[in-house]
C-alpha cells in the first residue's frame, strides 16, 4: 500500500507540474515552437503497437506514444480524404467550406484561398511552412498548396488510386473501369508543376522514402526558424506499394510492410529533430485521415474492435490513433481518454504559436489543457457525425445515431491482395450508444436514457441550423462557397 501511495503522490505532482507550466505563456515569440503534424491515409484505430496490433512493429511511434500522450477518444471530422484533409487544415467541419468526399482528378472545385489554413496563420508568426505528401484539396494551381500557406510542396495532388490501372493491376478501359479510364496519368508535384508521372507500383514504392527525405531536408534546412512540417502520406491507401527496405518483413504481409515503412519515416524525422537540436521545442502530432477500408480486406487495417470503418459514421470511420510529444509540455507516457477532433488542432497551433485565429467563423477549440493534461479538463463538449448529411451527434460519452442509410463491409467476403471485396447499404433508425461501456455500439440504449435522447436531439437541431443537413434538405446559415475554377 505504501508503495502505491508512493506512486500516486508522484504521478500527482508530475500532472501538477504540467499543468502549472501552462501558467506560463506558451507564445513567447522566442519560444515558437515547430510543429510536425504526420497523417496517415486509411489507418485504423488498431493499426499500431501502442494501439494493440500484434502482427508487426512500429517502434518508433510506440515510443513517441511512451514518451508522450496518447489519445484513445480522438476523432476525423470526416471518415472520407477531402472532407477530412479540408476540416483538419482549416479548423471547420468541411460542410461549413463545402468540401465533399474525395476530390476526383475530373474536380473543379478545390478548397477556397479565402479559407485560413493551419499553414497561412502560423506563416503570418514567421513560421516556415511545407507539405510532402498527398494534399487532396483540388488539384488545379489555384487550389494547390503554394497558394494555401505553404512554402513548399512535394507530392500526389490526390488519391494513389485515382491512376490508370484497375485494382488487379492492369491497365483500365472503359469497359473494366471507365471511372478509372478517364483519369490522367498520376502526377507527382513540386511546387506548382508536374516534375514526374508515377505509372506503377515500382513507382509508388518510392513515395514513403521520397516525402521522408524531403522532410529531413527541410527540417535541416530551416533548423534556425520555427517551421511547420506537414507530412499526409500517401499510404496505407491502396493500392499498396512498399520499397526493398521493407517489403516482406512483417507477419501481415504487404500491410504490415507498410505501416513498418510508414513507422520508419517517423523515426528518420524524430531522428532529424534530435540531430539538429529541435526535439525540445517540437510538438510531433501523429494521426490518420479516418479508418480502414476494410473490403480490402488484407490490404486494410484494423479498428481494433470498433464498428464499421472508412466513410461510414460508426466509430471504425471516425476514431483514428493519436500521439502527440511536446517535452516540458505533454506529460510523457500518459493517455487522454477525453473527447478531441482533428479540427481542434488549427486552435491549439495558434494557442501554443501566439497566432491569431482565422476571422471566418471555425469549429474546432483549443485542447492544450488535454495536451498538458489538466486535471478535469474537457474543451470538446459535443461533436458532430457528418456523412452525406448530418448522421450522428456526440456529448461526453453518449452518442445518438441518427436516421440514415449507410456503407456497410459487414456481413460481405472481403476482397483480397489489393482486389475489393463487396459492400452493402443498411438504413439505421435512432440508435444511442454509451461509447464508455459500448464502443463497439451494440447495444441500443435509447429506450433506458429518454432524456439524454432529447438532448441529443436538440444538439442536433443547433448543428443543421448552423451547417446544414443534406438528408433533410437544410441549408446551414453558415456555409461557405467552395472554391470553383
Amino acid at each position: 500500500m505504501k508503495v502505491k501511495l508512493i506512486w500516486l503522490a508522484l504521478t500527482g505532482s508530475l500532472m501538477v507540474s504540467y499543468a502549472s507550466a501552462q501558467k506560463a505563456p506558451l507564445n513567447n515569440k522566442a519560444e515558437r515552437p515547430n510543429v510536425v503534424l504526420i497523417f496517415a491515409d486509411d489507418m485504423g484505430y488498431g493499426d499500431l503497437g501502442s494501439y494493440g496490433t500484434l502482427a508487426y512493429s512500429t517502434p518508433n511511434l510506440d515510443k513517441l506514444a511512451a514518451e508522450g500522450r496518447r489519445f484513445t477518444n480522438f476523432n476525423v471530422a470526416h471518415a472520407i480524404c477531402s472532407a477530412s484533409r479540408a476540416a483538419l487544415l482549416t479548423g471547420c467541419y468541411a460542410n461549413r467550406v463545402s468540401i465533399e468526399g474525395a476530390l476526383s482528378p475530373l474536380a473543379t472545385v478545390g478548397l477556397n484561398p479565402e479559407e485560413e489554413t493551419i499553414a497561412e496563420i502560423l506563416k503570418k508568426r514567421g513560421y516556415a511552412t511545407a507539405i510532402f505528401g498527398k494534399w487532396h484539396l483540388g488539384h488545379h494551381q489555384k487550389f494547390l498548396p503554394l497558394q494555401q500557406g505553404f512554402d513548399e510542396y512535394v507530392g500526389l495532388p490526390y488519391s494513389n488510386d485515382m491512376w490508370h490501372l484497375n485494382y488487379d493491376g492492369t491497365k483500365a478501359t472503359p469497359e473494366t473501369n471507365a471511372r478509372k479510364a478517364s483519369f490522367p496519368p498520376l502526377p507527382l508535384i513540386r511546387g506548382n508543376e508536374k516534375f514526374r508521372e508515377i505509372n506503377t507500383l515500382e513507382d509508388q514504392a518510392e513515395l514513403t522514402t521520397i516525402y521522408t527525405e524531403q522532410a529531413v531536408g527541410f527540417i535541416q534546412k530551416n533548423k534556425s526558424k520555427p517551421f511547420f512540417l506537414y507530412m499526409p502520406h500517401s499510404m496505407p491507401h491502396v493500392p499498396l506499394a512498399v520499397s526493398s527496405k521493407f517489403k516482406g518483413k512483417s507477419k501481415q504481409g504487404l500491410y504490415g510492410d507498410v505501416l513498418m515503412e510508414i513507422d520508419w519515416s517517423v523515426g528518420q524525422v524524430l531522428q532529424a529533430l534530435e540531430q539538429n537540436g529541435l526535439t525540445k521545442n517540437t510538438l510531433v502530432i501523429f494521426t490518420s485521415d479516418n479508418g480502414p477500408w476494410f473490403n480490402f480486406g488484407n490490404h486494410a487495417g484494423s479498428t481494433g474492435g470498433l464498428r464499421e470503418g472508412k466513410a461510414t459514421t460508426w466509430e471504425g470511420g471516425h476514431r483514428v490513433p493519436a500521439i502527440m510529444k511536446w517535452p516540458g509540455h505533454i506529460p510523457p507516457g500518459t493517455v487522454c481518454n477525453e473527447l478531441a477532433a482533428t479540427i481542434d488542432i488549427l486552435p491549439t497551433l495558434a494557442a501554443i504559436s501566439g497566432a491569431a485565429l482565422p476571422q471566418k467563423k471555425i469549429d474546432g477549440v483549443n485542447i492544450v489543457s488535454l495536451l498538458t493534461g489538466q486535471p478535469q479538463a474537457n474543451p470538446r463538449k459535443a461533436f458532430y457525425y457528418y456523412g452525406n448529411g448530418l448522421e450522428g451527434v456526440r456529448q461526453e460519452q453518449w452518442k445518438l445515431m441518427l436516421p440514415h442509410t449507410y456503407r456497410t463491409y459487414e456481413g460481405f467476403m472481403p476482397g483480397h491482395n489489393g482486389v475489393p471485396g463487396k459492400t452493402g447499404e443498411q438504413k439505421t433508425d435512432f440508435a444511442l450508444y454509451d461509447l464508455r461501456r459500448d464502443p463497439g455500439e451494440r447495444y441500443d440504449v435509447k429506450e433506458m436514457y429518454p432524456d439524454i435522447v432529447t438532448e441529443l436531439k436538440a444538439l442536433a437541431d443547433v448543428a443543421r441550423k448552423d451547417l446544414g443537413d443534406e438528408i433533410l434538405k437544410i441549408t446551414g446559415e453558415n456555409v461557405r462557397e467552395p472554391g470553383k475554377l
